[in-house]
């Protein structure tokens, strides 16, 4: 099974410990967990406790008997030293052949004004429908496009055509509020992510017309 795994860099720390936060990508990520005795993680959503997209514990944790999920909210669990580990599905992965080929399209600088373009964003995950705030931040850089997946966000929406001088000093703040919000690090490996999508498109499409 091919994998490549995403070490986000944030640590909680409680007391003397620290925990990082994990993600790691996987081509099928059911298969991958298939693989592995897990439990699901939760959050909070209505005044019920409901799955986590991508969360799991990969430890002993309290399950609740109904859902079958952990029945302590993961951001409370983080609190309690609870070790959650995000496998995240990412198709993407299936056209790259090998991690040179990967680092390869990584490092490729990828042709920013096609964010402009719905047709062509519409293939792109995590931005795919958010074409209107592509064409009112056009991002010209990793950090600038990780910076619209933030203000995509509900807490972060009143940053949108914001100057990015404003956008970047708010955007990474934790809100005061419960709306949601992306941390830098998961929003920095997402925007790669990207550009790595958009880079493999262009080479897919320019192998189709050499």
């Amino acid at each position: 099974m091919k994998l490549w795994g995403n070490y986000s860099g944030k640590k909680l720390q409680r007391g003397m410990v620290k925990m990082p936060d994990i993600d790691i990508d996987f081509i099928d990520r059911d298969s991958a967990l298939k693989l592995f005795k897990h439990v699901g993680a939760s959050r909070v959503e209505n005044d019920r406790l409901v799955k986590h997209n991508t969360g799991v514990y990969l430890h002993q944790v309290p399950v609740n008997a109904l859902t079958g999920l952990c029945s302590v909210p993961y951001d409370t669990a983080e609190q309690r030293e609870y070790f959650k580990i995000d496998f995240l599905n990412v198709g993407l992965y299936k056209g790259i052949k090998d991690e040179e080929h990967l680092i390869h399209l990584m490092n490729q600088e990828p042709l920013w004004d096609l964010l402009l373009q719905d047709d062509f964003t519409s293939l792109l995950f995590h931005v795919n429908g958010h074409g209107s705030i592509l064409k009112e931040m056009q991002p010209k850089s990793i950090e600038q496009l990780a910076a619209v997946l933030g203000i995509i966000r509900p807490a972060k929406r009143h940053l949108i055509g914001k100057d990015w001088t404003t956008v970047m000093m708010e955007v990474w703040t934790k809100p005061e509020t419960d709306d949601y919000y992306f941390k830098k690090s998961h929003a920095t490996a997402y925007a790669v992510a990207i550009v790595v999508q958009m880079n493999l498109i262009c080479e897919q499409l320019s192998y189709g017309y050499s």
